[in-house]
């Protein structure tokens, strides 16, 4: 999350014809990102090269979910999630992302690329808020953040096994 970045409930939103671009190195620094991104996000292009991803990182994000992110994209699969970034000055904005491992001519991973698009408000009220705040008042009962993680990624798991769902699956069948 940003250091600076005090959260608003100010949203912003982006056409559903733009699509956010950025690419990372395998810890998640930013390696390149398109206008977009900047524009959105309320940075320079300068000020996101080279620093992490998580500058963007919300606090109304679960923990869990970006967890099981880095599970999947380091095991070298996709990911489909929905994510509350915050901008650089405090407001947030929604995406619907899609995150893939970048290999190179030998077949090792040497980085992550995500592309974002406007995703579907009523998923977001109907479903996906009210699953994240479950998930964050999971994770922020215990008194230290590495339980409440971990209390988060047993909920989320249980719920895909209950369900007999991968992540992917709920995510794209919403």
């Amino acid at each position: 999350m940003s250091a600076g970045a005090q959260p608003s409930n100010v949203e912003r939103t982006f056409s559903e014809t733009d699509i956010i671009v950025s690419k990372t190195d395998l810890k998640g620094k930013i390696t390149y990102c398109n206008e977009i991104f900047c524009e959105i996000a309320g940075y320079p292009y300068k000020d996101l090269i080279g620093k992490p991803h998580s500058i963007i990182r919300h606090p109304d994000m679960p923990r869990s979910v970006f967890e099981l992110l880095w599970k999947q994209i380091e095991a070298g699969n996709e990911i489909f999630a929905y994510v509350k970034n915050l901008c650089r000055g405090g407001e947030f904005y929604w995406v619907f992302a899609h995150v893939t491992p970048t290999y190179n001519d030998s077949g090792n991973i040497i980085g992550y690329h995500s592309t974002r698009r406007v995703p579907d408000g009523k998923v977001l009220r109907d479903t996906i808020i009210p699953f994240y705040e479950k998930l964050l008042e999971i994770e922020r009962a215990p008194k230290s953040r590495k339980d409440g993680q971990l209390k988060g990624s047993e909920f989320l798991i249980n719920f895909l096994s209950e369900n007999r769902v991968t992540y992917d699956e709920f995510i794209l069948t919403l």
